[in-house]
């Protein structure tokens, strides 16, 4: 039997975790010719973040090309792309390593862009500066709304950036910016993103692509990649093997 990728990712993992944070490059690559529309990878990161309505780390958008008899269909998972040069960051008024947001360099989550919701005042600024629409404000909604009480799932922790954060009413994360972090937590706790771990079509790679033995390395140096609105000059993080052209479909 052939060995599931998910445990070979697993050790490229646990090899990633022992090398100094500025030695390692933590990347993710999405193969659209296996992508199905599931959506297990939006369930699975709403559920591990807490998510309210509204506000998702993972959408899957559903693009159909040509006409009968040879229609195509494929389908774009898009998460943060953790870009190298993000314009979120530079439109963030709360400037800073100490601020709301930036391009960590440090620790677990080096090359990621996290959110302090601590600091983040919610203006709200990052939001249109995002060209991949990744990033959405937390308005404070609720799943079971209008019901007799609020499902207890609702407002357990979740443990967004190492820290258990319950999402209660006038209190952060509600009224912050919001996004996909590439599950830092679970990459602290030695676990794989959950959208990589959830898919079912084994669609999703995530490792240390400064490691030459990594499978996402592999994979990325055997096919043709692409990113997404590479017009943009972001450097994204996250990239896609498609057989269409992603430029048409999801914009310049």
């Amino acid at each position: 039997m052939e060995k599931d990728i998910l445990l070979t990712m697993q050790e490229d993992l646990e090899r990633a975790l022992k090398k100094p944070a500025d030695k390692r490059r933590w990347a993710m690559l999405i193969d659209a010719r296996r992508c199905t529309g599931c959506r297990a990878c939006t369930v699975g990161c709403a559920s591990e973040n807490k998510l309210p309505p509204d506000l998702w780390y993972r959408p899957v958008f559903d693009y159909e090309q040509g006409t009968y008899p040879t229609p195509s269909r494929t389908w774009i998972s898009r998460p943060c792309m953790q870009c190298d040069k993000p314009p979120c960051v530079s439109a963030c008024p709360v400037k800073g390593p100490d601020g709301a947001t930036w391009k960590e360099t440090k620790g677990i989550g080096a090359g990621i862009v996290p959110i302090n919701y601590a600091k983040c005042i919610g203006c709200g600024k990052c939001v249109p500066a995002c060209p991949y629409a990744a990033r959405t404000i937390d308005k404070g909604k609720f799943h079971t709304e209008g019901t007799p009480e609020l499902m207890k799932y609702e407002t357990m922790p979740a443990f967004e950036y190492g820290q258990a954060t319950p999402r209660v009413k006038d209190n952060s994360p509600i009224g912050n910016a919001r996004k996909c972090h590439f599950c830092m937590h679970r990459l602290a706790a030695g676990q794989l993103p959950m959208c990589v771990s959830t898919c079912i079509c084994r669609a999703g790679y995530f490792g240390d692509e400064s490691d030459p033995q990594s499978l996402i390395a592999q994979v990325k140096k055997a096919n043709k990649i692409q990113i997404l609105k590479p017009g943009k000059g972001t450097a994204p993080r996250v990239y896609y093997i498609a057989n269409e052209k992603l430029e048409v479909l999801y914009g310049k």
